[in-house]
C-alpha cells in the first residue's frame, strides 16, 4: 500500500511579482546588496530556497519596495530558486518546490566544486560567494503541514548551539531545533564557517508555518525584523520599514516564561525505505509520544518506534514520499 498525502491546505497567499527585482544591483539576478558606509556586519536574507514557499518572497519583496537600507554594515537580499518559483501554480503548488533537485541539499564544497550540473547547483554556485561572505544569514522557509513556527539552528556540535543562541536573542519563535542535518546533503546554513563552532559566522533557518497560510507572512516579517535588529544593521524600534501591523503570531521579546524558547534536540532522522511508509497517527508536528516503544510509523514490514519517553516529532510529512527522503525527525526537549 502506498501512502497518499493529505489534501492540500487552502492557499491563502498570492505569489508576488518579483520581476522588478531581477536586475538587482550587484550583477547577479535577483540579488541586491546595500552598504551603509558604516562599520558593521554583512547580513544576508534569503527567500525562495524552495519555489513554493511564498512567505519569504512576500516579505523580501515588501522590504525592497519600501527602500529599506541598513543603518550599519551591509545588507544582502536574495531570491534563490527563481526558476522553480517561475513554475508556481496554485492548482499544483508542490510542483514548484525545485526544478532538478533540492537547492538546500547541495551545500558541500565537493558538490559545489564538482562536475555535477543542475538548475539548483548553478544557482547555488552563483550565490555561493554571497553566502561565504555573510557574517549572519537568515534563510526563510515554510512547511508543508500546519505546524507552529520552528527555528532550525543547525547541527549539534557544528554550529547548532550558536544558532540557538542567536534565536534566543531574537526571542522568536518558541521552538528552536538543533538537529543532525539531512542524509541527502548539507543545507546552506551548514556551509563553511556557519558549521564551525569557533567561527563567529552564524546562520539560522526559520520555518514560518504552513506554506500558504496568511500567518506565515506575519511570522516571516517579524523574524526578519528581529534578525536585523540583533545583528545590528537595523534598529528594530526605529525602522522606516513597517510592513503591515505588527505580527501577533510571535511573542514579543522578553515575554512570559511560557513563551520562553524551548530547544528540541534531534537524535534520529526517519528515512523512507519503501513507498508504503505511513504514520501511526495524524501527526502535524511537535506531537510528543509519551512512552518509549510506542509506534510512530510503519515502513513495509518495519515498525518505527519512539526511541525514548517523550519523543518529539519534528516536521512529519507524507507530501514528499520517496525512498530515501526524511519523513520525520525525532528529538527531545532540552528541559
Amino acid at each position: 500500500m502506498t501512502t497518499q498525502p493529505d489534501p492540500l491546505p487552502p492557499i491563502e497567499l498570492a505569489a508576488p511579482d518579483i520581476s522588478v527585482h531581477r536586475a538587482g544591483n550587484i550583477g547577479v539576478d535577483y540579488v541586491s546588496s546595500f552598504d551603509s558606509g558604516k562599520p558593521g556586519p554583512h547580513v544576508m536574507l534569503q527567500a525562495l530556497t524552495h519555489g513554493n514557499e511564498l512567505c519569504g518572497a512576500i516579505v523580501l519583496d515588501e522590504l525592497l519596495r519600501a527602500g529599506l537600507r541598513p543603518a550599519a554594515g551591509r545588507l544582502t537580499v536574495a531570491f534563490a530558486n527563481t526558476q522553480a518559483y517561475a513554475n508556481w501554480n496554485p492548482a499544483d503548488p508542490d510542483v514548484s518546490r525545485f526544478v532538478d533537485e533540492d537547492y538546500n541539499r547541495v551545500w558541500s564544497d565537493e558538490v559545489l566544486s564538482g562536475p555535477r550540473d543542475s538548475v539548483e547547483l548553478r544557482r547555488a554556485r552563483e550565490l555561493g560567494g554571497f553566502v561565504a561572505r555573510a557574517d549572519y544569514l537568515l534563510d526563510i522557509h515554510s512547511m508543508r503541514e500546519p505546524c507552529p513556527p520552528l527555528m532550525v539552528c543547525g547541527v549539534a556540535g557544528r554550529g547548532g548551539e550558536k544558532g540557538a543562541a542567536m534565536a534566543r536573542r531574537m526571542g522568536v519563535p518558541r521552538h528552536l531545533l538543533i538537529d543532525t542535518g539531512h542524509p541527502a546533503g548539507p543545507r546552506m546554513i551548514e556551509h563553511g564557517g556557519y558549521s564551525q563552532p569557533a567561527s563567529p559566522r552564524t546562520a539560522v533557518l526559520i520555518e514560518c508555518g504552513q506554506h500558504w497560510e496568511r500567518a506565515s507572512v506575519d511570522v516571516a516579517r517579524e523574524t526578519v525584523r528581529r534578525f536585523l535588529d540583533v545583528t545590528g544593521v537595523l534598529d528594530y524600534g526605529r525602522s522606516a520599514w513597517t510592513g503591515d501591523a505588527p505580527a501577533r503570531a510571535l511573542p514579543s521579546p522578553g515575554g512570559q516564561d511560557d513563551d520562553a524558547p524551548r530547544v528540541v534536540r534531534v537524535t534520529h532522522a526517519v528515512v523512507a525505505r519503501s513507498l508504503s511508509f505511513r504514520f501511526a497517527g495524524d501527526y502535524r508536528g511537535l506531537e510528543v509520544i509519551e512512552r518509549a516503544g510506542d509506534p510512530i510509523a510503519y515502513d513495509g514490514e518495519e515498525t518505527i518506534r519512539a526511541p525514548y519517553d517523550r519523543t518529539v516529532l519534528v516536521m512529519p510529512s507524507k507530501a514528499h514520499l520517496r525512498i530515501g527522503n526524511t519523513m520525520v525527525r525525532l528529538g527531545r526537549f532540552d528541559d
